[in-house]
């Protein structure tokens, strides 16, 4: 840990340097950049400060603990215990925060939720996870901005895409990428039966243009008339956009805004965003081949979630947790399942 320390903090004042200097503040992206580097990096920096001053009151209770006065004696074994479980502690937590972590955690994301399998009820589930999820946002301070809704039967919702900003959104909201199953009886079930219906949740982390770079030539762009709700020029003009991005086949389209520009810049924000997920899931894929565990791989052609609503009980398949309060979980309260997660992501790193 010691040899990790020591590079964390020189990297600390490189970045502090890097910010320092008038030059980085004509660059956007660069400062950006460091600024979430340094964000990342300070807990870091006042941590090793604090153990490092333990450390060395520690030192000096042990050197008092040799003088003849027995009270002096007695009141530096007391600081001895006392310091040696608050260094304990803070070392724990030092490693904690000088495991590897994902460089994308403290970056905005875009969540894509879809219904799955299970028609009109599919389409009520995935309203039910947008609301969990917008409810989730808001008890942690992240914005939630809808680009893209497309509503179904019965207040249900086909397709939504959101971007969820604030400080580390795709490091909370990563591992809810998969297949959410949901059992319950429908609205629409006359018979009492329980159903089992699902929909998919992608989280993206927000890419930058430097993230990826996408030559005009490489897109195809078409235009046609926007169709249901989303304003005035709806149905009157054609300024719905679909992107195709040649080289992959990803293909993006976007109505819900007033002009033909700003659907482009919002479908640009989502295939950048897919792009570069397709990228690093390429990445992991080469890096865990033969690892056989689920949590933080983003695999989201996997059932990751069940909510069973006759027995108000979660279960997160990939760590093999369930907890009983569907109602709190729907409504935002998603800590206990999320940390246990992150959790068991960073055992997962330790071991390694």
């Amino acid at each position: 840990m010691e040899a990790r320390l020591r590079q964390v903090l020189l990297q600390a004042e490189e970045v502090a340097r890097a910010l320092a200097d008038p030059g980085v503040g004509k660059d956007p992206e660069k400062l950006r950049s460091l600024g979430r580097e340094h964000t990342r990096l300070v807990p870091v920096v006042r941590l090793a400060d604090r153990l490092e001053r333990l450390q060395d009151e520690l030192q000096q209770a042990r050197g008092l603990a040799e003088e003849p006065d027995p009270e002096l004696v007695a009141l530096a074994r007391e600081d001895t215990v006392r310091l040696t479980g608050e260094i304990s502690q803070l070392t724990a937590e030092l490693h904690e925060l000088l495991l590897p972590r994902d460089p994308h955690d403290d970056r905005d994301a875009i969540v894509e939720i879809r219904a799955g399998t299970g028609g009109d009820e599919a389409a009520l589930f995935g309203a039910d996870l947008y609301r969990m999820y917008q409810r989730y946002s808001e008890r942690h301070r992240l914005s939630w901005e809808p680009i893209s809704v497309s509503g179904g039967a019965l207040g249900g919702i086909k397709e939504a895409i959101v971007a969820v900003r604030g400080p580390e959104a795709y490091g909370l909201l990563r591992r809810e990428s998969g297949v959410h199953r949901v059992q319950r009886v429908p609205a629409t079930e006359t018979q009492g039966r329980i159903h089992t219906s699902a929909a998919t949740v992608a989280v993206l982390p927000e890419a930058e243009e430097v993230d990826v770079r996408i030559e005009p030539q490489e897109l195809k762009i078409d235009v046609f008339r926007s169709s249901g709700p989303g304003g005035q020029s709806v149905n009157t003009t054609d300024s719905a956009v679909r992107i195709t991005h040649l080289p992959t086949g990803v293909v993006v389209s976007q109505q819900d805004q007033k002009s033909q520009l700003q659907n482009k810049i919002k479908a640009m924000e989502v295939l950048r965003a897919r792009l570069l997920d397709r990228m690093l899931a390429e990445q992991e894929a080469t890096r865990s081949r033969d690892r056989r565990a689920m949590v933080g791989t983003g695999d989201r052609s996997a059932k990751i979630r069940t909510y069973n609503f006759p027995q108000s009980r979660i279960t997160d398949h990939r760590i093999n947790l369930s907890v009983h309060n569907l109602a709190d979980v729907l409504n935002g309260g998603l800590d206990e399942m999320i940390d246990a997660l992150r959790m068991a992501s960073r055992q997962e790193l330790i071991d390694a």
